[in-house]
Parts: C-alpha cells; structure tokens; sequence
C-alpha cells in the first residue's frame, strides 16, 4: 500500500473495493470474491492502465501434493479445498478483467521480494 501511495505512476488504487461473482466447487453456489487491490497505472507510454491484483502465499498458488491417495490427511483435504476454491476466483477475476481490458494479478513474494 505503501508503494501505491509514493510511486507516482500509480494514479489511483483500492482496496478490497471490487467484488467478483464466482460459483464455488465446494457448494455449487454463488459468492462474492473480493480482490486484495485495484490499481489504476500511468505506463510509461502515458497509456493508462488498470489492474486487479490478488496476493497469496507461493505455496497455495499451485496444486497441493497429495503424499498417499489411499489416506488423505485432514490437512491435505484443507489444502486441495482451498486451491480449488481459489482457481475458480481467479478464472472469474481474469474474465471480469477481460471484459474491461484490464489485467489480473496474481502475486506472490516472489514477485514481490524475489525470493
């Protein structure tokens, strides 16, 4: 938050501010994702713009590896919900951006501390 409110390109950003409509795998029911950031750019072209941005911790941004399939853990089942539910957040906030010529984000601290 920080880095949006000292870097002069970003003109304007939010937080938690838009809501995203997505079906759940665990129901089968509509709920509303809302996106960690919007970030309205100034690039360097002078061409505007905007951004939807999600941040999560590396390891819940790909699958989980499940040891034995025979004897799944209580901690492996959280872990493969988890991933499930936030794929079909991304694949609706990808497609909200889409529609709107924006782009979506999906950060980590990889991204954001190269590590």
């Amino acid at each position: 938050m920080k880095y949006c409110d000292t870097n002069e390109s970003v003109l304007e950003w939010s937080s938690e501010e838009y809501k995203i409509p997505y079906v759940s795998p665990l129901d089968n029911r509509w709920h509303r994702y809302f996106v960690d950031f919007w970030v309205k750019v100034k690039k360097k072209d002078n061409t505007i713009k905007n951004y939807l941005i999600e941040i999560k911790p590396y390891k819940q941004t790909k699958k989980p590896v499940i040891n034995n399939l025979k004897k799944i853990t209580l901690t492996e089942k959280r872990k493969i919900l988890t991933f499930s539910v936030n794929i079909k957040k991304w694949r609706a906030a990808k497609k909200y951006c889409e529609r709107r010529g924006w782009d979506f984000l999906l950060l980590t601290e990889k991204n954001l501390f190269g590590k």
